[in-house]
């Protein structure tokens, strides 16, 4: 009897599972993405609800590497395929959530990737320990696969516990039209995009807009981190500080009491005002505090542990979960990894994580080794190819301090420099004879500081002494070993990303390298 196990089952069919499917095909490895809905891209088909994303479509860079080109696109999954540059589909900076739909199905369809549609898994069991995986559908259709990868994304809404917060609307569900809330009191409870995407578009209607949050409100364009609230989504702000009815509410909703009336009474426990509480009416509430992560699916012997309130898998840097080997993840739901620091949750951050986690699957268990390259261990050639690479890898630059490039003892006197491995990976292909790590990274306390305050103390450019203290995205090189870091190196920062300077970048790190044990060539 032929063995039908697949080497792979992927679940989801969203960009982060079709990222993964298009390297499982390249490769030759026998698999089957599932899908729940009828098509790719489900999420997209709704969210975000006012359809225009808030990822960066640049088309226009200045520069014809494609490599380069990739640090500005931030929609484009991972392919040899030129006709799968997102830039081709859209002339927006911000683009329509449809045409993202529609690059997603032609990602499938150009790449010939194995899809089985209205496919919505009901339950993933291990009966043993050491076996496959068995999948069953809604349909009754069992899939059996030696790895399981889920790329479902955050498909729950995240929903606090507040009494009283199921008489409220859902983010999900809402209706967006503004003409609804003519001259209406609305609470919008969140601080995250949703909530002000959600604000912003009842400006212009609506008596009186009110969002709140227990937290205090965090800027993009300060911390660094693009799921932070984005300028493109904050007009609200202005309506709050320039008096115009509008405001934003620093505490904790403690309850919500639906009148006879339909309207809402909601108690508000103020953070800036040693918790005072105020019963403040509404006509209607909107609740917009992201999602999390399903993991009903899953059989009790093969449950993968939660973390971060529940709201996704823990993983290793493998992108494993950390109790059910075998058992990977794939896209948003790998933030975990990097939570409201890195971008993980985002498409231009997880799809170099799925390519990492493939080229990781590969090396374990197909003899696949990490791409690389040999190089002499010689000082000069170390630096040269360091800085060769922070100048153009779009990878290191959109998963910071998350990815690393990793240089290597070859065993034979000379070096291997290997590319885009997690940070915190342990064990082959890196080993325990040291390595170098390089990753670009901020600097400390970088989102503490007004990055347009001129008062605030800069780093020379020049200053190659100091450049541990700059900081803005800059690449750093650390002496491991044995899971110790045992030096560290820091290339200065520079206003165009452009580390090319004999004197501030080459020969500082140059001399990095020399003052540490290298092999020595035979």
């Amino acid at each position: 009897m032929a063995d039908n196990t697949l080497d792979y089952l992927v679940i989801g069919a969203g960009p982060a599972g079709l990222q993964m499917g298009h390297f499982l095909h390249r490769a030759g490895r026998s698999y089957r993405i599932l899908e729940a809905a009828p098509e790719p891209g489900a999420f997209f088909r709704t969210f975000p609800r006012h359809r225009k994303l808030i990822s960066i479509n640049k088309k226009h860079t200045g520069w014809d590497d494609p490599e380069l080109n990739l640090r500005m696109d931030w929609n484009s999954l991972l392919s040899d395929d030129p006709r799968l540059l997102f830039t081709r589909y859209s002339d927006r900076y911000f683009p329509a959530a449809e045409d993202f739909v529609r690059y997603l199905e032609d990602f499938v369809a150009f790449q010939g990737l194995h899809v089985t549609y209205d496919a919505r898994v009901a339950e993933i069991a291990r009966p043993d320990a050491e076996g496959p995986f068995l999948v069953t559908d809604e349909h009754g259709r069992t899939y059996r696969a030696r790895r399981v990868i889920v790329a479902t994304g955050v498909s729950l809404p995240n929903v606090p516990p507040i009494p009283g917060i199921e008489t409220a609307e859902q983010y999900s569900t809402h209706s967006t039209d503004p003409a609804d809330y003519t001259d209406m009191r609305v609470l919008v409870i969140g601080k995250a995009n949703s909530a002000f995407e959600t604000a912003d578009n009842l400006l212009e209607t609506a008596a009186v807009v009110h969002v709140a949050g227990p937290h205090s409100l965090r800027l993009a364009w300060r911390t660094h981190f693009v799921g932070h609230l984005r300028a493109a989504n904050n007009n609200f702000l202005d309506t709050y500080q320039l008096k115009l009815q509008n405001a934003l509410l620093d505490g904790d909703i403690r309850r919500i009491e639906r009148r006879a009336d339909g309207s809402s009474l909601v108690t508000v426990a103020f953070a800036r005002a040693d918790e005072v509480t105020k019963d403040i009416p509404y006509d209607r509430v909107i609740v917009c505090t992201g999602f999390r992560f399903d993991a009903s699916a899953f059989a009790p012997g093969c449950r993968p542990e939660l973390t971060i309130g529940d709201r996704f898998p823990a993983l290793t840097p493998a992108y494993e979960s950390v109790n059910v080997p075998d058992l990977h993840f794939a896209g948003t739901i790998t933030q975990s990894l990097d939570f409201k620091r890195g971008t993980n949750g985002f498409i231009h951050g997880f799809r170099y994580g799925v390519r990492a986690l493939h080229r990781t699957l590969e090396s374990r268990h197909h003899g696949v080794p990490w791409p690389g390259r040999d190089l002499p261990a010689d000082p000069d050639a170390l630096a040269a190819a360091v800085l060769e690479r922070v100048n153009r890898s779009s990878a290191l630059w959109q998963q910071f301090g998350v990815l690393a490039d990793v240089i290597v003892p070859d065993g034979r006197g000379g070096m291997r420099y290997l590319e885009e491995l997690p940070l915190d990976l342990q064990g082959p292909p890196i080993g325990d004879e040291g390595h170098f790590a390089i990753t670009l990274e901020y600097g400390p306390n970088h989102d503490q500081i007004d990055p347009f305050d001129i008062a605030v103390g800069r780093i020379r450019q020049s200053d190659a002494e100091r450049a541990h203290e700059g900081h803005y995205l800059h690449p750093v090189v650390r002496r491991c070993r044995g899971g110790v870091v045992e030096a560290v190196h820091h290339v200065t920062e520079n206003l165009e990303n452009d580390w090319t300077s004999e004197e501030v970048h080459l020969r500082p790190l140059r001399d990095f390298f020399q003052r540490q044990s290298l092999p020595v060539s035979v």
